[in-house]
């Protein structure tokens, strides 16, 4: 299958989808892009995208998604379904629950069509580099001759099983992610009580064992009380949590850790900050100080 520089839809234009198309566009593929709100295109289409018509989506062998949930996923495949052509490829960069990433990939292979779970790590700076890795699940020949597109999206590519490994291995990515950030939020907090400078925390923490990317993305963050711009939204890591918690239920595993980071992260999300950046919960710990 010739990929390279050829013809790509790429449906869901947000935080990291806009940014995956960019370095699409940029690599000289011919990227169409779609969004439900429509001025999510502009400045795509102003880098040289064109205006996806989704009745047209059967011209295009490879289909990239990347939208908010399985409600988002399940509703975008709904419109398209009828256009479909066999041996067409999905590739979802989406964060979806194994669920309904299995029905999906059933529903397109009734239509001959390959869906690959493909959800991603790195954030939105990894999107701007191409520096994220890539969690794929389905068929390991489709996956291979997918890598001129992950090659400009991804430092690296590890195919974890068959159709949902993907998401699974996403969802426990997060559960770490999401469930370490109320901990850094603890941390830094607790460091300012003790008249700590807590925008030293990082470079005074920084390879040592307590160290990790988020670590290094969300502590000055907190310290400084700088929020944006946005980089994981406190709605993206909870409903990523709740499908660990889910996945894990399915299962009979209890993770009380996730479950109580889950708690907190809803709470804070209810309290106004669904959209605000994952480091925000530091307020959380602020509001609750005796």
């Amino acid at each position: 299958m010739q990929l390279a520089h050829g013809k790509i839809a790429f449906l869901g234009m947000g935080l990291m989808g806009s940014r995956m198309a960019t370095r699409l566009i940029n690599a000289q593929f011919e990227v169409a892009v779609w969004n439900r709100t429509a001025s999510a295109c502009t400045a795509l289409l102003e880098q040289g995208a064109h205006a996806l018509d989704l009745a047209n989506i059967g011209t295009y062998p490879v289909i990239l998604l990347c939208v908010a949930d399985d409600t988002a996923a399940e509703s975008v495949y709904a419109q398209i379904e009828n256009q479909l052509q066999a041996q067409q490829i999905i590739v979802d960069f989406s964060s979806l629950s194994v669920a309904a990433t299995q029905r999906l990939f059933q529903a397109a292979a009734a239509k001959q069509v390959t869906w690959i779970d493909s959800p991603v790590s790195g954030g939105t700076t990894g999107a701007e580099q191409g520096s994220l890795v890539v969690f794929a699940g389905g068929d390991a020949a489709t996956i291979a001759d997918l890598s001129p597109i992950y090659q400009v999206l991804a430092q690296r590519v590890t195919r974890m099983g068959d159709s949902g490994t993907g998401q699974a291995t996403k969802i426990c990515n997060q559960l770490i992610v999401a469930a370490n950030s109320t901990l850094i939020a603890e941390a830094v907090a607790l460091a300012d009580q003790a008249g700590v400078d807590t925008t030293l925390l990082a470079p005074a923490l920084a390879g040592g064992f307590a160290d990790s990317k988020p670590f290094q993305i969300l502590s000055p963050r907190m310290a400084t009380h700088i929020f944006e711009p946005v980089q994981w939204k406190v709605q993206t890591l909870a409903k990523d949590l709740n499908n660990a918690v889910q996945l894990a239920q399915d299962f009979g595993l209890h993770i009380p850790v996730a479950k109580q980071a889950l708690s907190q992260l809803t709470t804070h999300q209810n309290q106004g900050y669904a959209q605000a950046d994952l480091a925000t919960v530091i307020h959380l710990l602020e509001a609750n100080q005796e």
